[in-house]
C-alpha cells in the first residue's frame, strides 16, 4: 500500500515541480545566452533585456526552493490534517505509512531540486571551452583513482555513502520538524495553524536547550580526543565524525517522528 500511497503522491507533485524544473533550465539557457553578449551589448534595449533574463533565472531558483519547501507543507496538511483526512484514514494503511509517503516524496524532491540547481548552474557557467575541461578534470580524476591504494578508494567510497546517508536523513529530520508542529497543533479545536507555529517554535527552543546542555556537559567532563594527527588516524576519525553525526540526526529525526505519529493517532482533531 505503501507503493500506492508513493505513486499516488509524485503524480500529484510531479505536476508541480517538473513544470518549475523546465522553466528553471530555460532562464538558465537564457542567462547563458544572456552573459554571452546582451549585457555588454550597445544596444540599451538588449542590455535591460539581458537584466531582466539573469533576475528571472535567479527568481526562479528561489520560487523552486521555496515551492519544494512549501509543497512539503502543503501535501501533509491538506491530505491528513483537512477534510481529505476523513478519507485518508479510513484507508487500509497505516499512519507510519501516511507519514513515510509524504517523507520519502518531499525527500526526493529536495534532492531533485539541489540537482536541477546545480545543472542551471552549469548551464549558466557553460562556455565554449566547458565540456572541454570538463572531462579534462573527469580524466584527471579517474586517472588520480587508479593510482590510489584500495584501502584508500575504499575509504573514499565510504565517506561519499556516508555523506550522501547523512544528507538524506537531514532532509527527512528538516520535513518531521514541521510535520510534528503541525500534527500538535491540529490536536486543538480551534487557532490550529497559531497553535502549530507555537509548538514549531516551542520544539526549537526545547532541543536547542537539550543541545546546549548537552555540549555544556562534554566540555566539562574533558573527554581527550583519541586519535592522534597521522594520516590512518585521521581517516578514522572522519568516519566516527560522519557517523555520529548520522546518529544525531537520527535522533533528532526520530524525536520529532513519534511526536508525529503520537498526535496523528492519539489526538487529531479533523473538526
Amino acid at each position: 500500500m505503501l507503493r500506492k500511497l508513493l505513486k499516488h503522491e509524485f503524480r500529484a507533485t510531479g505536476r508541480i515541480m517538473l513544470p518549475m524544473y523546465l522553466i528553471l533550465l530555460v532562464t538558465a539557457l537564457g542567462s547563458n545566452l544572456a552573459g554571452r553578449g546582451m549585457l555588454d551589448g550597445r544596444s540599451d534595449v538588449l542590455r535591460i533585456l539581458g537584466v531582466l533574463i539573469v533576475t528571472a533565472f535567479g527568481l526562479t531558483i528561489f520560487g523552486v526552493l521555496l515551492l519544494s519547501f512549501v509543497l512539503m507543507i502543503q501535501r501533509f496538511y491538506k491530505n491528513l490534517l483537512q477534510d481529505e483526512g476523513y478519507l485518508m484514514f479510513t484507508l487500509p494503511v497505516s499512519v507510519h505509512q501516511h507519514i513515510w509517503s509524504k517523507l520519502i516524496v518531499s525527500v526526493v524532491w529536495f534532492a531533485a531540486t539541489i540537482l536541477a540547481i546545480i545543472a542551471a548552474s552549469l548551464i549558466v557557467a557553460y562556455q565554449g571551452g566547458f565540456l572541454r575541461e570538463f572531462f579534462d578534470i573527469l580524466r584527471w580524476f579517474f586517472e588520480g583513482l587508479q593510482k590510489l591504494k584500495i584501502s584508500e578508494t575504499l575509504n573514499g567510497t565510504a565517506y561519499l555513502v556516508e555523506f550522501a546517508v547523512l544528507m538524506f536523513l537531514a532532509m527527512a529530520a528538516f520535513a518531521l520538524q514541521f510535520y510534528a508542529a503541525l500534527a500538535a497543533g491540529h490536536s486543538r479545536a480551534n487557532h490550529k495553524m497559531v497553535w502549530s507555529v507555537a509548538w514549531f517554535f516551542g520544539f526549537q527552543f526545547a532541543l536547542q536547550f537539550l543541545g546546549s546542555l548537552l555540549f555544556i556537559t562534554l566540555d566539562r567532563l574533558h573527554i581527550p580526543f583519541p586519535f592522534h594527527l597521522d594520516i590512518q588516524s585521521a581517516t578514522v576519525a572522519i568516519h566516527v565524525g560522519l557517523l555520529m553525526a548520522i546518529g544525531c540526526v537520527v535522533v533528532y529525526g526520530a524525536i520529532f517522528y513519534a511526536v508525529t505519529t503520537f498526535f496523528l493517532k492519539k489526538h487529531l482533531n479533523l473538526e
